[in-house]
């Protein structure tokens, strides 16, 4: 799990702590497509040439589809209000409202739903501008039946994904952990080693390959944690120096190193009470964990080039992709 708003499941982490509507349509609500389900899509076609409304219809009705037409885009519009459906086949050129107005209205207020554009005007800038409004697909007529089905075939696994997705997020979202995304037996067992951790004030370490989102479980566990309201400081060891690293840190006084024109405040000090997290502590170096351990061991801490000692009440999480144990060693 890497450092994205929203992670889905890739590898395993350890945490280691000391009801249908109905309109005049006859619409019926869509239900999510699940990977291996036989139940139909709902499917709704968009053309003012009824020729081409019904030969998809028929298409579609032959493999197994519930599937709605209208004649304009107006119409289109009217429907959606009442409806939902997985996937739309519109076209691009219409009299009242074009196929563009279309999908940026199904992209901004039906996000889960896949478009898909047929038009007899195939151009590349069309196809292009299509693309770019957010429509899934771009086929130009005429077309066959079985390019037709191939195009439906690819819409779907496309909704299927964007439902699996939406359902991993909301899940995820309302159990507390935004951003860690999966309901697996593994993922259920990082979900239930962050309940136990996070109410307690134990420094932990995560475990885990670089990409598996031990900076999502970090937060995760701050969010859940009684100083969830107080400030979470992320930082990456493996960017910065011993020296900025300890600067940043701990804070320093005027004149402690070449550059040090001010004092300066470092996270402990501004972390009072919150969480610090720190990935890649393996590329620790020894004189900083010495710092460290001070602050671990009995919750004070030297600012760089000072002598007066301050006390902190900070929670650390630490994270690597490392075998510490060989390291010491």
């Amino acid at each position: 799990m890497g450092s994205s708003s929203n992670t889905v499941e890739r590898s395993a982490l350890k945490v280691v702590s000391a009801k249908a509507q109905h309109s005049p349509y006859n619409c019926r609500q869509a239900q999510p497509i699940r990977e291996g389900s036989k139940m139909a899509a709902r499917i709704l076609i968009v053309d003012d040439e009824l020729v081409i409304c019904k030969s998809c219809e028929k298409v579609f009705r032959r493999a197994g589809h519930d599937v709605v037409y209208a004649t304009s885009g107006r119409q289109a519009l009217e429907i959606l209000q009442s409806n939902t459906f997985d996937v739309i086949f519109t076209d691009l050129k219409m009299m009242d409202i074009g196929g563009l107005e279309v999908v940026q209205t199904v992209r901004q207020k039906y996000p889960e739903t896949v478009v898909v554009v047929i038009t007899g005007y195939a151009t590349i800038a069309s196809a292009v501008e299509t693309m770019r409004s957010g429509a899934f697909d771009y086929l130009p007529k005429p077309f066959t039946a079985t390019e037709l089905m191939a195009v439906l075939n690819r819409a779907l696994e496309k909704r299927r994904l964007v439902q699996i997705t939406s359902d991993e997020y909301d899940y995820s979202h309302d159990a507390g952990f935004e951003g860690l995304i999966g309901r697996s037996g593994r993922m259920q067992e990082v979900y239930s080693l962050i309940r136990k951790v996070a109410p307690t004030d134990c420094t932990t370490l995560i475990i885990g390959e670089s990409g598996t989102g031990k900076d999502l479980t970090a937060k995760a566990i701050h969010n859940q944690s009684k100083r969830k309201n107080e400030r979470f400081f992320a930082v990456d060891i493996s960017t910065l120096s011993s020296t900025l690293l300890e600067s940043e840190l701990f804070g320093h006084v005027k004149g402690s190193f070449t550059g040090a024109t001010t004092d300066k405040l470092g996270m402990f000090d501004v972390a009072d009470n919150g969480t610090i997290f720190l990935d890649e502590i393996g590329n620790l170096a020894p004189e900083t964990q010495a710092r460290l351990l001070r602050v671990l061991q009995e919750k004070e801490f030297l600012p760089v080039g000072s002598t007066t000692v301050k006390k902190v009440d900070v929670r650390l999480i630490f994270a690597t992709n490392k075998n510490l144990k060989e390291l010491v060693s």
